[in-house]
């Protein structure tokens, strides 16, 4: 079907399937979203605590990103040590948000010695393919409902939380996949069982902020090249869905 132009659920070859973004939906985290990206749905949630500065940014917070394969998302995901899978779900998304300078660190700064961590923990409950992108979208989303505690004398209030992050700059990632010749964006889980090469080009609109490349298949140099001109004219699309998740 896709040497032909064609996609089962009829979408054009750069087209996103159906995405929703449903914010607040875990009430003890700082934020958190669900999104859903066709049949493929993923949950993040943001939680932030009073951690120690590291040594070589004594000025700076921190940010780090999570995630887990659950088994009731797919059958071939089992409990236990995160999986390869998982760990590089994890890393790309936090290298496109930690790029992107997504949240200034320095606005996590509390004061000597101390300073705000966001953890965002991302759980894939349903696979269809494409985590990449919906779990970017999940993380991003997160951390633009999230609300700092109230902070005194070296402890968090979480009872209150009313300062929401400044968000600096919203990160988006387009994936690619890679079928024979054909190359198609946002692919389902039949596709990504087919294709060849995949690519996640993560972008905050104007530059491209990280780049994975997946599986035994290769890209031309044209073909990257279009590719990032997709992803970032995709990123306003998917921006404006993130822009809303914002309470």
């Amino acid at each position: 079907m896709v040497a032909k132009g064609e996609r089962e659920d009829k979408r054009g070859a750069m087209d996103y399937r159906n995405i929703e973004i449903k914010t607040g939906v875990i009430d003890h985290a700082e934020g958190s979203a669900q999104v859903d990206v066709g049949n493929t749905r993923v949950l993040a949630g943001a939680k932030i605590v009073v951690d120690e500065v590291h040594s070589d940014t004594p000025d700076q917070g921190n940010i780090v990103v999570s995630a887990e394969l659950l088994p009731l998302a797919a059958a071939e995901y089992e409990a236990g040590p995160p999986s390869p899978e998982a760990i590089e779900l994890a890393r790309v998304v936090d290298r496109g948000i930690r790029a992107g300078n997504c949240i200034k660190l320095e606005d996590l700064f509390l004061e000597e010695g101390k300073a705000w961590t966001v953890y965002v923990d991302v759980y894939v409950l349903n696979y269809d393919g494409n985590l990449f992108d919906a779990s970017t979208l999940a993380a991003m989303a997160a951390i633009a409902n999230s609300r700092l505690p109230a902070y005194k004398d070296g402890i968090a209030d979480y009872k209150e939380r009313n300062t929401p992050i400044n968000v600096n700059n919203i990160v988006a990632s387009c994936t690619f996949a890679k079928i024979g010749n054909a190359i198609v964006l946002d692919p389902s889980g039949v596709e990504e069982s087919a294709m060849d090469a995949r690519l996640t080009i993560a972008t905050d609109g104007k530059t491209v902020r990280a780049m994975q490349k997946g599986l035994k298949g290769s890209f031309t140099l044209k073909e990257i090249e279009e590719l990032v001109d997709a992803a970032i004219e995709k990123h306003k699309e998917l921006a404006k869905h993130i822009e809303k998740a914002k309470r």
